[in-house]
């Protein structure tokens, strides 16, 4: 049991650094356009290749974790993105830091596959574990904005990327020392049926699953971006300096972390469904209120959408812990975030164009037809029991 408390706590950092090294460069793009020359727009462009990596490497990645090693891979995962990290801290041109930034991709991918594979083996309540993973992994997306503005501001840029890339590496080196490379425990696996005992369509559920993933990732990938840009527009004196906007903008992202805690507890006692219908029902009409409100409503109804997005993020992976055999939990987990990742990456240039053009309210607009998807796609997921009830006729 010791042993799970251990490497549960690993994967759990690991999933802070894992998301919050991914948002440092949209947060940290402020400070640096004086010293590249180039302006937002261009700036955010860099980051293209990095999410294209995060998504297209956790294919191969999900496929060493369950050939190779897990244990192996996260080590990789964090002295790689620790060193990444630190290169991008040194890029003295826009060649090195996309290399920098593409780099972080690739190693990032070998989180999601690896990670939460790792953690639904040594789970001992998935749906609990799960959302205290996503809780962590929330954070880290806060973090992104809370530590970058305040590195940024105190010490410049390239601090925000060498500081938490020093980090990355001595959380490498404790892992290296403390989990060994054992047996992952065995996990029973039951197919899950309907509420009324009929068998479900595994094609029915992949395909709602991939459309979810695909629609979500594009989303939550073009919010989480922009969320430092639009709350400097619209808090006007408020968001003067980087600091003081990385409080403002963590707030807002730290109601996904509620979400996560208490979908992951929900989870284990009610159907999927229920869950999944409820958040996905909130994230259109939210994107639409984000392309018109100003002032300190920004706040709320920014808080509001990362509560319903995270939230949709835990209902996704509680899908493959519950339909998915063990043994092949990591190559799923791998598709399914290849999907996600490799969808959220057309964020960037839809961005990068929109934006300019349109600005945020224009960019929302947009982002709530694909909220709208996602709920359609909810709607059809079948009612499964839920995984107490499982548990009581195993």
């Amino acid at each position: 049991m010791n042993r799970s408390v251990t490497v549960i706590r690993y994967i759990n950092a690991a999933h802070v650094i894992d998301h919050m090294f991914m948002l440092i460069f949209p947060a940290a793009v402020l400070g640096m356009t004086q010293a590249f020359g180039l302006d937002y727009a261009a700036l955010i462009g860099l980051s293209l290749g990095g999410f294209i990596a995060f998504g297209a490497c956790s294919l191969p990645a999900g496929w060493l974790g369950d050939r190779w090693s897990r244990r192996h891979m996260m080590l990789v995962f964090f002295f790689g993105i620790g060193a990444s990290a630190m290169f991008t801290g040194l890029s003295a041109s826009p060649a090195m830091l996309v290399t920098g930034l593409t780099l972080t991709g690739v190693f990032a991918a070998i989180y999601h596959p690896v990670g939460t594979a790792m953690l639904v083996a040594y789970a001992q309540n998935r749906g609990r574990e799960i959302g205290i993973n996503g809780m962590w992994g929330n954070l880290g997306v806060a973090f992104s904005a809370l530590v970058t503005g305040w590195l940024v501001a105190q010490f410049g840029w390239r601090a925000a990327f060498l500081v938490p890339g020093a980090v990355a590496i001595a959380l490498g080196i404790g892992f290296a020392l403390q989990v060994r490379d054992e047996p992952v425990p065995a996990r029973a696996h039951t197919a899950l049926k309907g509420v009324a005992g009929q068998r479900i369509s595994m094609a029915m559920v992949f395909g709602v699953l991939a459309l979810a993933t695909a629609t979500g990732g594009v989303v939550f990938n073009a919010t989480t971006m922009t969320y430092p840009k639009l709350f400097q527009e619209r808090l006007h004196e408020w968001s003067a300096s980087p600091q003081t906007l990385g409080v403002v903008v963590s707030l807002a992202y730290a109601f996904g972390a509620v979400a996560q805690l208490s979908i992951g507890r929900v989870l284990h006692r009610i159907s999927l469904k229920w869950p999944f219908v409820v958040l996905t029902l909130c994230q259109a009409p939210l994107l639409l209120a984000l392309a018109r409100v100003d002032g300190w409503a920004v706040i709320a109804v920014g808080a509001a959408f990362m509560f319903a997005v995270f939230g949709q993020v835990t209902v996704n992976d509680s899908m493959v812990a519950n339909f998915v055999a063990p043994h092949w939990q990591a190559r799923v987990f791998a598709l399914r975030y290849c999907l996600s990742f490799g969808a959220s990456a057309t964020a960037i240039p839809l961005i990068a164009y929109v934006e300019p053009r349109h600005g945020f309210a224009g960019l929302y607009l947009i982002l709530a037809g694909f909220g709208a998807l996602t709920f359609l796609a909810a709607a059809v997921f079948p009612r499964t029991p839920s995984e107490e009830a499982v548990g009581q006729m195993a």
